[in-house]
C-alpha cells in the first residue's frame, strides 16, 4: 500500500513538471526603463539589476531551482507581485510626482531592509541587503529623476 501512494506521488511530481509558467523575459531593454532613462554609475547599475531587478522588470534572471514546479509557480507569482508594486523597465510611463513618490519607496524599503527579500538573498548571488551596497542604492535613489547629472555624482561620492 505505502510504495502505491509513493508511486502515485512520484508520477504527481512528474506530471507537474509540464505544466510551467510563464517567463518573464523581455526581448530588450524598454526606453521607460529606470537605467535608460536615468543611467546610474555601473555600481549602482550592478546593485540595481542584482537586487531588484529580478522581481522588479520585465526582465529576471532565473535560478536553477525555477524549472522545478511548484517552486516555479511560487516564483512566477512572487515576480507579478513584485511587478505590479513597482516595475523598472515601465518607470518612465509614471508621471514625474509617481517617479518621486516610488523612489522615495524604494530609499525607505532598502533602509528598512525590508528589500529585497531574505528569501532572494539567500539564492541570488550579490544581492546584499546591508552594508555598502544598501547605502549606495538608497542614496541613488534620493536625487529626483530630473537631475541625472547629481545622480552620477552622488554615487562616486558614496564611501
Amino acid at each position: 500500500m505505502k510504495k502505491k501512494i509513493l508511486l502515485g506521488l512520484v508520477l504527481a511530481f512528474l506530471a507537474v513538471q509540464f505544466v510551467r509558467p510563464e517567463k518573464n523575459l523581455s526581448p530588450a531593454p524598454s526606453r521607460t526603463d529606470l537605467l535608460a532613462l536615468h543611467p546610474p554609475p555601473a555600481e549602482v547599475k550592478r546593485l540595481l539589476q542584482v537586487g531588484c531587478y529580478d522581481c522588479h522588470s520585465d526582465n529576471t534572471r532565473y535560478p536553477w531551482y525555477a524549472e522545478l514546479q511548484p517552486l516555479g509557480w511560487w516564483l512566477a507569482q512572487h515576480v507579478r507581485d513584485g511587478k505590479r508594486e513597482l516595475n523598472l523597465s515601465s518607470f518612465g510611463e509614471l508621471s514625474p510626482k509617481k517617479q518621486a513618490s516610488k523612489l522615495e519607496e524604494m530609499v525607505d524599503v532598502i533602509s528598512r531592509r525590508e528589500m529585497p527579500l531574505e528569501s532572494y538573498t539567500i539564492t541570488a548571488r550579490g544581492a546584499a541587503r546591508q552594508g555598502r551596497a544598501r547605502v549606495i542604492r538608497a542614496s541613488w535613489c534620493l536625487i529626483p529623476p530630473s537631475d541625472s547629472s547629481k545622480r552620477r555624482d552622488r554615487g562616486r561620492l558614496l564611501p
